[in-house]
């Protein structure tokens, strides 16, 4: 009896995507949070994988530094920084999955948007679509593999658009 209970928390757990959104020392609302949620378990599940618990953990400049500087030895700013618990969760929970923390800079992402002449919430789509595909394999280390990981972003952003003209 009390496997049978633990193989039905552990189902209920995979059944309810551990998906959460944080803010750390600011305020910011993300918006159609349940579309971008929906968006994310899509592109996971396209890999025949599911997400054990992904946290998004929006942040300003001088926190992501501080992450930066303390945890990677990096001394300077940037827009995401991306840590894969996926193997713990697995471990834990005997389930391959994708876990992890996704720190974002809102502050970086404001001013790359600018640069880029692009709306603010489509480079923030693509940050934290670029987190994600960091914890699904994808490297950017150097330029063949930056260049397969736009190619992944941009296909990710167009179901992301076809989502987000439904409503």
């Amino acid at each position: 009896m009390l496997q049978k209970i633990s193989h039905i928390s552990l189902k209920t757990l995979f059944n309810e995507v551990m998906i959460n959104y944080f803010n750390e020392d600011l305020k910011f609302n993300l918006k159609n949070k349940r579309i971008i949620s929906r968006w994310l378990r899509n592109i996971v599940s396209k890999r025949g994988l599911s997400i054990g618990q992904l946290n998004y953990i929006f942040c300003s400049d001088s926190y992501l530094l501080d992450i930066n500087k303390r945890f990677l030895g990096h001394d300077y700013y940037t827009d995401v920084i991306t840590f894969d618990y996926s193997s713990d969760f697995e471990l834990q929970y005997g389930v391959n999955s994708v876990s992890g923390d996704i720190y974002i800079s809102i502050d970086t992402v404001r001013c790359n948007a600018e640069i880029y002449k692009e709306f603010f919430e489509n480079e923030l789509h693509r940050v934290m679509i670029h987190g994600l595909l960091h914890l699904l394999g994808f490297d950017d280390m150097t330029q063949e593999p930056q260049n397969e990981m736009r190619a992944q972003e941009d296909k990710a952003l167009c179901c992301l658009s076809s989502l987000l003209s439904d409503i």
